[in-house]
């Protein structure tokens, strides 16, 4: 059989390390054939391409130079940083575990969720800095996921396939069908977006400006270099050429940069007067609605989106979570039950699993679910299994499990503020008061959450310490407004100084 033929089987069955193989040896007889080269630079794009319309990781280097901020206090719910408040329809932190940006976690982990806002008033160094544990976080770089993957994947292929730094853009832009690939290796593989700006820039030029393909990647290359408004203009530029969703995607991730929700939901919805069946344009509203904690804008389009998909994974893990967090366990348990059938086994839906048949009182199936949890747990979520674990031992009264469950949680991840708030707890019922001062403290410096501040507040207060509970509860307040409980110690705290 021919191996040009073979290579292309095997690039067709999404075999890519074998077609590599095989073109690489091509290539050693003949490196001027054009056609074993083209299907190579195909298959080295394929293996390391990500679907970045639904991956969009921030660096550091992006939130400290970040100046596409539209207003520093903008209205609630018109911000990512600013989400609906608990008052306005949305969730309340008591009821849901809440990210550093105030927004309830959903059922579903989306990159860059769980940052600070673009507005947000709090340190957004540290937190993008931040590792689970440390000594393991990967290098958090401009170009975000989409780079580190691209040089792990060169390294491994023995070096690399395109010297960026020696192509001629206009030359390489004559080439229209080869000039594509190579913009999309050094988009998907390098992660070099400069270059592949200069041979998008040319070969646009030589189209004159009638191709939306190549507007297209120039506007995601002008995303990716931070320059929002040029990006904005392109990709506005070649809907009018073409009216693609994937331009209208790109051009929504345009507005998240910018911090524009409310305009964000326009561009998605300009999209779907053009596409009115298309999935991803639902999801992209739904996930907005999420992100500035609206549920039921944003449950009623998973809805939707399971209308036509009903094998959609962020749909029914969305529902599943927002059912689980407004007490109706038994609904939620038959959406992770849908995940399951689907194909879906990992240990962070075995875990919810338990939870729900734990609240919906099946507690015969609750420990097995949490005992296939931890068969399937690594160390970025063992910690928070042993914590859920620990959360059913304290529903069930066997306070000895749970004390253990948090003590191996924070053994796995010593970074884990909650299980540190709850050890305090549990040891304040033991009378250990310093040592729960310790947990305390701990949690409310690991984590940005009012809880441990309002426990380290209340037991300074029972402990005569008026001044430095002062200080624990305002920091509690600035957390979560709405607390009653701490609005309740403040005022009496604040009787207790104006006695004197």
């Amino acid at each position: 059989m021919d191996q040009f033929v073979l290579a292309m089987s095997k690039f067709k069955r999404q075999k890519y390390d074998d077609c590599i193989e095989i073109c690489t040896e091509l290539l050693k007889k003949n490196e001027y054939d054009q056609a074993t080269w083209l299907l190579k630079c195909r298959a080295l794009t394929m293996k390391n391409y990500i679907d970045d319309l639904e991956i969009d990781e921030e660096g550091v280097a992006d939130i400290l130079m970040d100046d596409n901020a539209m207003a520093t206090a903008p209205r609630p719910g018109t911000s990512f940083s600013r989400p609906t408040s608990s008052a306005n329809g949305g969730i309340s932190q008591n009821v849901r575990p809440m990210s550093n940006s105030g927004r309830p976690i959903s059922g579903y982990m989306r990159p860059g969720s769980s940052r600070m806002g673009a507005g947000s008033s709090r340190g957004q160094l540290t937190t993008a800095m931040k590792a689970n544990r440390p000594g393991t976080n990967r290098a958090v770089t401009s170009g975000g996921r989409m780079l580190r993957i691209g040089t792990a994947s060169m390294a491994n292929s023995g070096g690399q396939f395109i010297q960026a730094d020696k192509i001629n853009a206009r030359n390489t832009a004559k080439k229209k069908y080869m000039a594509k690939a190579v913009v999309d290796y050094l988009i998907y593989v390098e992660g070099n977006f400069r270059r592949a700006l200069d041979v998008a820039s040319e070969a646009t030029v030589l189209s004159k400006y009638e191709d939306w393909w190549w507007k297209e990647r120039i506007g995601k290359c002008y995303l990716k270099l931070g320059m929002i408004k040029e990006a904005e203009r392109q990709l506005q530029s070649s809907i009018k050429t073409q009216d693609m969703i994937v331009t209208h995607l790109e051009l929504a991730k345009v507005s998240m940069r910018r911090d524009q929700a409310l305009k964000t939901i326009e561009v998605y919805q300009s999209g779907l007067e053009a596409h009115p069946f298309e999935v991803h344009l639902y999801t992209g509203i739904s996930r907005t609605y999420e992100f500035i904690n609206d549920p039921t804008n944003s449950n009623k389009l998973c809805k939707v989106v399971l209308n036509f998909d009903n094998t959609n994974v962020e749909a029914i893990a969305t529902l599943a979570s927002y059912h689980f967090y407004t007490n109706q366990p038994e609904i939620a348990l038959r959406f992770y039950r849908r995940l399951i059938q689907c194909g879906v086994n990992n240990s962070e839906l075995w875990n919810n699993v338990g939870l729900c048949c734990f609240y919906a009182s099946q507690y015969d199936i609750a420990l097995p679910c949490f005992e296939r949890a931890l068969s399937l747990a690594d160390d970025t979520n063992i910690a928070d299994i042993w914590y859920n674990i620990g959360h059913v031992a304290i529903g069930i009264g066997d306070l000895g499990l749970a004390y253990q469950a948090y003590k191996i949680a924070v053994s796995s991840n010593p970074q884990h503020a909650e299980s540190f708030n709850n050890l305090g707890v549990l040891e304040l019922r033991k009378g250990n008061l310093e040592q729960a001062k310790a947990n305390f403290q701990s949690s409310s410096t690991l984590a940005e959450f009012f809880e441990p501040c309002y426990n380290s507040a209340l037991l300074l207060w029972k402990r005569g310490d008026f001044q430095e509970s002062y200080k624990m509860i305002q920091k509690s307040l600035e957390l979560f407004p709405d607390h009653i409980d701490s609005k309740e110690l403040k005022k009496n705290l604040t009787q207790h100084f104006a006695a004197f």
